[in-house]
């Protein structure tokens, strides 16, 4: 007789042979029913290619704008002594 205890759900442990018996069975070894062509192919990854390049291009394009931002922002406080530059030790503990 099998303690309940120490395998506390079974059926758990034979689930993974049946997700690979339906794994094989959706692998198909025959050729395509439907042949893509070399158009259809270059479009797929054109618009792929274009999805991946076409934001870090605008970035890149627009980099120099987003550093004069940065150099732009108003400082929140105006006195020397309460910057918080990573190099000062102002402990307020």
């Amino acid at each position: 007789m099998v303690n309940l205890r120490i395998v506390p759900n079974l059926w758990s442990l034979t689930r993974p042979k049946e997700v690979l018996k339906e794994a094989k069975r959706t692998i198909y070894s025959k050729p395509p029913r439907n042949r893509i062509g070399a158009a259809q192919s270059f479009f797929v990854m054109s618009v792929f290619a274009a999805a991946m390049f076409v934001p870090a291009a605008w970035i890149l394009h627009h980099l120099p704008e987003y550093r004069q931002k940065a150099q732009h922002t108003p400082s929140s406080s105006s006195s020397p002594s309460s910057s918080s530059s990573p190099g000062s030790c102002s402990s307020s503990f």
